[in-house]
């Protein structure tokens, strides 16, 4: 039952890259929407759990609308970059953010890689210089694309540091709802600046976009993640590029080539050697991303 729900969670959040690739408003516009259309059912989860969503120290506010202002600029790039590369290389770089918390334990540290550390490297190196030469083999706009997803995968990372500390005071639904609060006047303004256009004229792919994102596929990791260690997590994580691949083909045509499925296999084994070589993060955190 367990592992189902990891599962199932993993696939409503591959949905995501399809549903923004489809939707007729603006990329960072949908990244508004996800957010804005989930978030009542996020207060509705906060309340039913216990969680307080006031009363939270100035502090930790302020490292919240920090680390949210991250996370919109990572939601951002990534929806932006799901429109110029394929949808495998979307969500493989998207979760790039695991692999550059490793890199930041070592400084941290001040420890040098060791075993399957320098593995999870160079996998994941040798895997995106793969897959960055098949997109340029196709087009410079899907290496853009994929430059796009990877900055976004930076963002991440940043914004699971700053939260860091500010998460242990507050539930994991309550965090959301503020980080929601927050990101969203800023992907808002984003889309604004861009002259995106924000009101779509087809609800029904922003629709689906909060269902699996932000409700399905979130609720279902925070229900699962504490029961697993991270290396079921990063085994689990390997399915989202799989189906955005197979949703990729099914639906714009994107075929992948031999090139393309070693570069996916190394890149995504090096994302589960990264969660195996880090402390498991707090379900509140781990899910947020392409939850």
């Amino acid at each position: 039952m367990l592992l189902a729900a990891l599962l199932a969670g993993n696939v409503a959040l591959a949905l995501g890259p399809w549903a923004v690739r489809v939707t007729d408003s603006g990329p960072v516009s949908a990244a508004f929407w996800r957010l804005f259309l989930a978030l009542p059912v996020l207060v509705l989860f906060a309340r039913g759990t216990g969680q307080r969503l006031g009363g939270i120290p100035r502090k930790t506010l302020l490292l919240v609308a920090l680390g949210s202002t991250a996370f919109a600029l990572d939601l951002a790039s990534w929806h932006f970059g799901i429109g110029l590369t394929r949808l495998g290389n979307a969500t493989l770089f998207g979760n790039a953010g695991s692999i550059v918390l490793l890199f930041w334990g070592f400084i941290v540290a001040r420890v040098l890689p060791r075993g399957l550390d320098w593995l999870a490297i160079a996998f994941a190196l040798g895997g995106a210089a793969i897959l960055m030469g098949e997109s340029l083999e196709i087009s410079t706009a899907t290496l853009v694309g994929d430059l796009f997803c990877l900055a976004a995968g930076l963002s991440y990372a940043i914004y699971l540091l700053t939260l860091q500390d500010a998460r242990k005071g507050i539930g994991a639904w309550s965090l959301l709802v503020w980080v929601s609060l927050f990101a969203c006047p800023t992907l808002l303004v984003l889309a604004l600046l861009l002259g995106e256009p924000v009101i779509p004229t087809d609800w029904t792919p922003l629709l689906l976009l909060a269902l699996s994102s932000q409700i399905v596929g979130q609720g279902l990791l925070v229900f699962s993640l504490r029961h697993f260690p991270p290396l079921v997590i990063g085994l689990a994580l390997l399915t989202q590029p799989a189906v955005a691949a197979l949703y990729g083909y099914s639906a714009f045509g994107e075929v992948l080539g031999g090139w393309d499925i070693l570069g996916m296999v190394l890149l995504g084994s090096a994302l589960v050697f990264a969660r195996t070589g880090t402390p498991k993060s707090g379900p509140g955190i781990v899910a947020n991303k392409r939850a």
